[in-house]
């Protein structure tokens, strides 16, 4: 480490101006990190660039997980999915690395979730998901009846890295760039990745896992914003670990067996989830915990666990699509599920997959009836997008949702209203759909 000497008097007075926010906001009660303020600046560039949406979003992030008694989404990964959650109410978006996997990458295949596609796919999906949002504020803002806050946080999935902590330090970079406001890793082998809920789950050592969440935080600080960090354990189910350096690890390692590819065999279950977490809450905002099934005790015995010495902590739950609902849980617990949850601790709870099992489920169905009926198929699903209006659906005016009439605005503005070719008038839309349909 080079001397502190080599900093300039400016970036002594910016490191001490870091060192009192670190230890007089609330926002930072609770947090560790294993480096000082002078490191921060060091790395910082001479001219700092605002990144207004990831840190607007995660100081919104921030205050609605403590207002509320939850906050509950699902996976979106297209912009249009991201605007309907957003008109429909939902006050943040989920961003599933499983659905980038499977149909939203930039290698543009079809992958499993086991890290197959480019690094940068989620980054560019929080743009694509950021500039849909904005598309539909200015929309709104054009016609003078903004009706919500359009820009709600975007908490996203960065996997396990895609390497090392240097790895992380850029892709949480990159997170930020993009507009997100929470991120979360796993403890699992970025080499050897796999989805929470297929088996084959290697973890790698405790103290990796901190490294790589201390990397996030210090992008994060680097760049200026309070990113909420959210550190997930897969312990509840991986059977595997890469090394019985950590002692921390060892009473879940079973002792004289390795596998041909040279790990440990691990002792999973809530245990060794709980003594992970307890790890990683000095270094995380929230914790996640994996689980195999949807279970209120055993969600509970690990937020006792927690809160008995992080009474402060938040937590994160995921409602899987993997799980079979019906097979666990009756009506009544389903339906109280969130609520309970959320009086745990729980305060950010999400469905990762909704988005893309909503899309296949419903184009399916659609294309079922098509191919047996012909158009009616189609028109009662419009006749359904007609009635959903007086709810506040508005994509049933395609040409108007995603932005024709913003820039017939354009248009008016350059031309000073002297145009003749504005695009929405005369359109089939205005002459058919200014006014309900008769039923």
């Amino acid at each position: 480490m080079e001397p502190l000497s080599v900093l300039t008097p400016e970036m002594r007075q910016e490191a001490e101006a870091l060192r009192r926010e670190w230890a007089e906001n609330p926002r930072w009660k609770g947090v560790k990190r294993d480096y000082r303020p002078e490191d921060v600046v060091r790395l910082r560039p001479s001219v700092m660039v605002e990144h207004t949406l990831a840190k607007r979003g995660a100081e919104k992030l921030w205050r609605l997980l403590h207002e509320r008694p939850y906050v509950h989404t699902f996976g979106a990964y297209t912009g249009a999915m991201a605007v309907q959650m957003v008109r429909a109410g939902l006050e943040a978006i989920y961003l599933s690395g499983w659905q980038v996997a499977a149909d939203a990458n930039l290698a543009w295949q079809t992958y499993p979730d086991q890290s197959l596609y480019p690094y940068n796919s989620v980054p560019q999906i929080v743009k694509r998901i950021n500039n849909a949002l904005m598309r539909a504020d200015m929309i709104e803002r054009s016609e003078g009846k903004v009706s919500r806050d359009w820009y709600v946080p975007i908490v996203a999935d960065a996997e396990a890295g895609f390497g090392g902590a240097l790895n992380v330090f850029e892709l949480t970079k990159a997170m930020i760039e993009a507009g997100a406001a929470g991120i979360h890793y796993e403890d699992q082998l970025a080499s050897e990745k796999k989805c929470g809920h297929l088996g084959g789950k290697v973890l790698v050592p405790t103290a990796q896992h901190i490294r790589t969440l201390q990397a996030a935080r210090l992008a994060a600080d680097v760049m200026g914003v309070p990113t909420v960090i959210i550190a997930r354990t897969d312990a509840e189910a991986a059977t595997l670990i890469t090394s019985d350096i950590d002692e921390r690890d060892r009473p879940f390692i079973v002792p004289g067996e390795r596998t041909p590819e040279g790990f440990y065999r691990f002792r999973n279950g809530i245990e060794a989830g709980i003594a992970r977490a307890l790890a990683y809450a000095p270094y995380a905002d929230v914790l996640w915990m994996e689980t195999s099934k949807p279970d209120l005790e055993e969600a509970r015995k690990f937020a006792e666990a927690v809160k008995r010495e992080f009474p402060d902590k938040l937590l994160a739950y995921n409602l899987s699509p993997s799980f079979n609902w019906k097979k666990f849980l009756d009506d009544e617990t389903i339906a109280k599920f969130n609520r309970e949850l959320g009086e745990m601790g729980y305060k950010f709870q999400f469905i990762t997959l909704a988005g893309w099992h909503t899309l296949n489920y419903y184009i399916w169905e659609l294309a079922k009836g098509y191919k047996a009926r012909g158009m009616p198929a189609f028109v009662e699903l419009q006749q359904k997008e007609f009635l959903a209006q007086a709810q506040g659906f508005t994509a049933v005016k395609h040409q108007r949702e995603v932005g024709a009439g913003y820039f017939d605005e354009v248009v008016l503005a350059l031309t000073q209203g002297e145009a003749s070719t504005l695009a929405l008038k005369g359109s089939t839309e205005e002459a058919q759909f200014t006014e309900e349909p008769a039923h």
